[in-house]
């Protein structure tokens, strides 16, 4: 069984625009490069063939996986979502209590995460570890390093 994600609209617009592009675009040239690499002559000895066959099984796969997220996704209606706790898409105000140093986080699906942008996955052990809190809890979060205190100042949606 597969695992719902949840999207914003603009979210899951980019993961169908990818998809399509991989399908109208890339699947396309990835049989043309196997037909020119065929003309080559002699496919077993034919590294070319050999890489271009290669590179159209991975681009197959990146398509099947995305049409499988693309599948189960489902678009949140923000307006509905509790505003007090920490869910996906909440913006999320957070001090280090060992570093005294203050982020800001908005969780989002894993496709959409990206740190340098403050976005992480909801699915990450620091999104998992605040979901569900409010402002003014702690939360004690494992991390691959060790434990890591956050206390939450403020819970916001965009």
């Amino acid at each position: 069984m597969s695992k719902v994600s949840y999207y914003t609209e603009e979210g899951l617009k980019k993961l169908k625009a990818e998809l399509d592009h991989m399908r109208d675009v890339e699947r396309p040239k990835a049989s043309q490069d196997i037909a020119d690499a065929r003309d080559k002559g002699d496919l077993s000895e034919n590294a070319e063939y050999d890489a271009a066959k290669e590179a159209q099984g991975m681009l197959e796969m990146r398509i099947a996986k995305l049409e499988e997220v693309v599948a189960n996704a489902r678009v949140i209606d923000e307006s509905q979502l509790d505003t007090s706790k920490v869910l996906i898409h909440s913006k999320v105000r957070l001090k280090n209590t060992k570093m005294k140093q203050e982020m800001t986080y908005k969780l989002v699906a894993q496709s959409e995460a990206d740190l340098k942008a403050g976005k992480i996955s909801v699915d990450s052990p620091i999104g998992k570890g605040l979901l569900g809190k409010e402002a003014g809890d702690t939360a004690e979060i494992d991390v691959p390093n060790g434990k890591i205190t956050f206390e939450i100042l403020e819970v916001t949606r965009d």
